[in-house]
């Protein structure tokens, strides 16, 4: 952050300023204090988030974790790089001027070697309340909770609580001050202190517990009320708040708001950063999820409220297996017909992989939403280069090729989506999945061809995604791209991306977009990135997209380009874990809630699997090579029979693709699987 080259307020502009209406909202010098009594107490430690404003690379308002304690403020990205040392910088407050803006909630520390620009932020405020609501929270005779944005309402309430509080503490320590240098005391001194003392401690007691006791019950009630609003509302918001949940809330709260940055524009106004905001939490964390907006109804959507894991059951093994041996005699083949060890596995399957896909849905719900068709096919766009992110951490295994007839679902009502797949051939192996939203659809059928090339193996996919989104009719289609793991042999495996993708909305000829995964020449900055453009029916280019496909992605020219998406941060010590994300670390799991709505056939019951995401290597490749037994037979048999196996969720289309038979999901009500037969696959 360099010096502003404009000067900064003085105490005369603090004073002209002062004349001005009080409406204006203008800049104030913050003075230091004068006469502080020695026996002043010293501030509290205080820490939490801010946004801090950043010129380019990253134009605009970025959170960061923020630390204050005796006079010195230390930042940096994120809570847990604080706590290792890891900061981004370090300013000495008490040698800095200091300006507000009050309404507009913005600070200015000018250190003369550079100028610091920082704003509170909602979210962080929001992430307080909820922080103190759980906290206070000890009645767990409470059947629900779940509280609507009218905490806003509140925080003036808030505000002067806090500082009549703090008022009458700094009163009470300046009147203890006075009365002690007073020597020797008369009796009715003596007796006056002990009454003080009395009756002040009484209402500081009181005062914290009315403001505690009526900040909570504000809040339910401004949510009872919501409730009687919201007629209709069929599901159940049942919470058990158990002591394990309590004790990790604070951490939980810190690690959602340390995991996403929100990059805001530099053109977006201050009354946009205020009253446009959209909450979301941490999907490992007993948190309502939903998404609103002051200016519209309280709530879009309310959910269930759940926990899903935040990491696996056991890291991942070490592994021995010698790639030379297996690999040798296969150079330039395909790998898809040739048995590899578990060891080389991680506990996900290629379903589960295409599932992974949609883990920034939330673009496709922006598309949706977005009038502009221009602005719509960059969002495509960058939803389809999204879906490669997940991939960086995990060239050092492979997932689990699904045997023929084998499911998957994801029914993920906090991201607004269900997701289903299905292996529906296994020579060549073909994997088919479909998942429907209110704001898009979305599926593909995919196939890949592996070639090991001595150094690095290549991955060729065929096949072509589909989207759909309702509000405009648009129906968008693109290629997926190359997959190349270098060093397969030794060193360090790394995975990169190179080809061309084209994105096409086949009702519409208005635009089209072109996004080039440049192919890196060695191991440099270059790595990773891509170069995008979106032009209209006559070839020019309205908007262009560059970044790196693990990172983010930015919009526009520099230095004016913003941030159109940055990945989520990866979980703590992902590299014992296979390199997941959280979105993936939740894929597999299966809790007894969800396992009598399952088919048989659905990953999870996976046997090898599930031994592999236990830590348990020996017994999943017992398991794996059983299972591939298994199939084998039911080949045969089918052979024997002149018969083809018949997919049971999806079906060919005209165009020779896999689409999904509709089926799934209304067999599945009222434990309908549990009425049907299916093969035994495991």
């Amino acid at each position: 952050c360099k010096k502003m080259t404009s000067p900064s307020p003085t105490h005369s502009d603090s004073s002209v300023s002062s004349k001005h209406d009080s409406h204006q909202d203008s800049w104030e010098i913050v003075e230091g204090l004068r006469g502080v009594p020695a026996s002043m107490q010293e501030p509290d430690r205080q820490e939490g988030l801010l946004l801090k404003k950043r010129k380019w690379p990253m134009k605009g308002w970025h959170k960061r974790y923020f630390l204050l304690e005796k006079g010195i403020l230390k930042y940096a990205k994120h809570g847990t790089d604080l706590k290792k040392g890891k900061l981004h910088g370090l300013i000495d407050v008490g040698l800095s001027v200091m300006s507000i803006k009050k309404k507009a909630m913005c600070i200015d520390l000018d250190t003369e070697d550079n100028i610091y620009h920082l704003k509170v932020n909602l979210e962080t405020v929001w992430a307080c309340v909820w922080a103190e609501i759980y906290i206070t929270m000890t009645n767990p005779s409470l059947p629900f909770l779940c509280l609507s944005l009218l905490f806003l309402s509140f925080s003036p309430v808030h505000t002067a609580l806090k500082s009549a509080f703090s008022s009458l503490v700094a009163e009470r320590d300046k009147l203890r001050y006075t009365i002690d240098k007073q020597t020797p005391q008369p009796v009715q001194v003596t007796g006056l202190k002990s009454t003080y003392a009395s009756v002040s401690e009484t209402i500081f007691a009181r005062l914290h517990h009315n403001y505690v006791i009526t900040r909570f019950q504000f809040l339910v009630t401004g949510f009872i009320s919501f409730r009687q609003d919201c007629s209709g509302s069929p599901q159940s918001l049942v919470h058990q708040v158990s002591n394990e949940s309590r004790a990790s809330i604070p951490e939980s709260i810190s690690e959602f708001f340390d995991a996403q940055e929100y990059l805001l524009s530099s053109s977006s106004s201050e009354n946009e950063v205020r009253h446009h905001l959209t909450i979301y939490t941490s999907s490992s964390s007993s948190f309502l999820i939903f998404k609103s907006k002051f200016c519209d109804n309280l709530m879009d959507c309310v959910i269930t409220l759940s926990r899903r894991r935040s990491t696996l059951p056991s890291p991942s093994p070490t592994s021995s297996v010698s790639l030379w041996n297996i690999l040798r005699n296969n150079i330039g083949k395909d790998l898809s017909k040739v048995a590899m060890p578990v060891q080389l596995n991680e506990p996900l399957n290629t379903l589960q992989r295409l599932c992974e896909e949609l883990e920034y849905s939330k673009l496709l719900d922006t598309a949706n939403k977005t009038q502009d068709p221009y602005q719509r096919m960059a969002y495509i766009a960058t939803f389809a280069i999204s879906a490669y992110a997940s991939t960086f951490h995990r060239a050092a295994s492979k997932p689990f090729n699904p045997v023929l007839g084998e499911t998957y679902e994801c029914d993920r009502p906090d991201k607004g989506f269900r997701f289903i797949a299905e292996q529906v051939s296994h020579h060549p192996p073909v994997s088919a999945c479909h998942s429907d939203s209110k704001n898009f659809t979305f599926w593909q059928d995919v196939r890949w061809k592996n070639k090991f090339w001595g150094k690095s193996m290549e991955i060729v996919p065929m096949g072509t995604t589909h989207v759909t989104l309702p509000a405009f009719g648009d129906h968008y289609e693109w290629n997926k791209v190359t997959s190349c793991i270098h060093n397969i042999l030794s060193g360090q495996r790394w995975i990169e991306h190179y080809g061309e993708m084209t994105i096409k909305n086949i009702n519409s000829n208005v635009c089209q977009c072109k996004v080039t995964f440049v192919k890196a020449k060695s191991w440099n900055s270059t790595v990773n990135e891509i170069e995008g453009v979106v032009t209209d029916s006559n070839g020019k280019v309205v908007h262009s997209i560059f970044g790196k496909w693990h990172e983010s992605l930015f919009q526009g020219d520099p230095p004016s380009a913003t941030c159109i998406w940055r990945a989520n941060t990866m979980p703590v010590d992902q590299e014992q874990y296979y390199g997941f994300t959280q979105f993936a670390v939740e894929l597999n799991e299966l809790d007894s809630t969800l396992r009598p709505h399952l088919p048989p056939t659905d990953t999870r019951f996976r046997p090898d699997q599930r031994l592999l995401e236990e830590g348990n290597p020996e017994a999943a490749e017992e398991q794996k090579q059983r299972i591939e037994q298994l199939q084998r037979e039911r080949r045969k048999v089918l052979q024997d029979n002149n018969m083809a196996h018949q997919p049971r969720f999806f079906k060919k289309s005209k165009d020779d693709t896999w689409v999904s038979n509709d089926t799934y999901w209304e067999l599945r009500k009222d434990l309908g699987f549990s009425k049907f037969d299916f093969p035994v696959l495991w």
